[in-house]
């Protein structure tokens, strides 16, 4: 489904709100976080799947205290 762009301002702190579609579309969530890259003028932003801090990996995982880890590097750490 291709949403039509819309114009936002940009309040005095440099935010930007973001359509509730678009929002919906890409499956953004409050606290999720979203990546910003700037390629010439254009500015783009994906969400930013929760992955392991030593893998990379994305799938099954353990949040603790705001870090993420996968089950597998999990079981590496316990086996050291």
């Amino acid at each position: 489904m291709k949403i039509k762009g819309v114009a936002r301002p940009i309040d005095e702190l440099g935010r930007i709100v973001i359509p509730k579609e678009f929002r919906k579309s890409m499956g953004v969530e409050p606290k999720d976080l979203l990546e910003l890259s700037l390629v010439g003028n254009t500015i783009t932003c994906k969400k930013l799947e929760k992955s392991c801090i030593i893998c990379s990996e994305e799938g099954d995982h353990l949040e603790f205290e705001n870090k993420i880890i996968c089950l597998n590097c999990l079981k590496k750490l316990k086996s050291i």
